[in-house]
């Protein structure tokens, strides 16, 4: 029986998934202080990248019939592992996988261990750097705690805990942000360390709409484990313009307008909300 499974959820990379997959093997192969299986999950790829993957014996292979996305493919692939602990990377080149070694020391004291693409030669595609540093800031923001890169491909963390936020992760992008943020809110010990980032091996398949997919998925998070906090700003906007504008109606017209009573009104209702949303997640700790 494997302690670790290695998930590595792959879609069309046919360039460069034998060179992932046999960097990955050979590292476990002189690994002797654990027992590992590779579980591969084909998201139904279009290019040559199955027939690549059954020319393996020691992987167990899944092929989804349709393409289901990054999260669902990472989920089939949990769900079917027999390890304690996750492992999971990506086929497209960009993570250093030979480095899988230095997180097993972190075992003992952490919950979850991320590699953090923070190093000088880390070759994060420059578009995408100012919606990272915006949503590591704000991540961080919102749960209290420092997060250098809140959605690494690259990390290791515990199956049981996993899996008591099935529900949260989404099907296709943003499964590493729902539970990286699913743990540090919930005071599961979490550790960083830095690791290199390579450029991407063929067709990246995000796009820079996926940012705004990114950020509803952190307000979502952020509504669902962190609500008071994140409401008390909107909560305190709303009702200084509404406080503000009755004075005003007052002062000049003697009397408050629709639109003021509308705006003290919402403030109260929501309120009502963060707190109430506050009490059920206490509940659900």
């Amino acid at each position: 029986m494997p302690n670790i499974s290695i998930v590595v959820p792959v879609y069309n990379e046919e360039k460069i998934v034998s060179s992932v997959l046999d960097k990955l093997l050979a590292t476990i192969k002189n690994i002797d202080t654990h027992t590992f299986e590779v579980i591969v999950v084909n998201d139904h790829s279009k290019d040559k990248t199955l027939e690549i993957l059954q020319r393996y014996d020691n992987i167990k292979l899944i092929s989804n019939p349709y393409n289901l996305g990054y999260g669902a493919s990472l989920k089939r692939g949990i769900r079917e592992a027999k390890g304690g602990w996750i492992f999971i990377t990506d086929a497209d080149g960009t993570y250093p996988v030979e480095k899988l070694p230095e997180f097993l020391p972190y075992m003992k004291d952490y919950d979850m261990v991320i590699g953090s693409r923070t190093t000088e030669k880390s070759e994060i595609p420059l578009m995408r750097r100012p919606a990272k540093k915006f949503l590591n800031k704000f991540a961080s923001w919102l749960v209290s705690f420092d997060i250098p890169d809140l959605n690494s491909g690259m990390r290791m963390f515990k199956r049981d805990m996993c899996l008591e936020f099935w529900n949260l992760y989404p099907q296709r992008f943003s499964f590493t942000s729902t539970i990286t943020m699913a743990f540090i809110k919930n005071n599961y010990l979490v550790k960083y360390f830095p690791i290199d980032y390579h450029e991407r091996v063929g067709q990246s398949s995000i796009r820079p709409l996926d940012f705004f997919n990114f950020l509803a998925l952190v307000f979502r998070i952020a509504f669902y484990f962190q609500p008071l906090k994140f409401l008390t700003p909107i909560i305190s906007v709303v009702f200084a313009i509404g406080l503000g504008k009755s004075i005003f109606d007052l002062w000049y017209q003697n009397f408050i307008g629709n639109f003021t009573i509308f705006l003290l009104t919402l403030s109260i209702i929501l309120i009502f909300l963060a707190v109430i949303a506050d009490l059920l997640f206490k509940q659900r700790k």
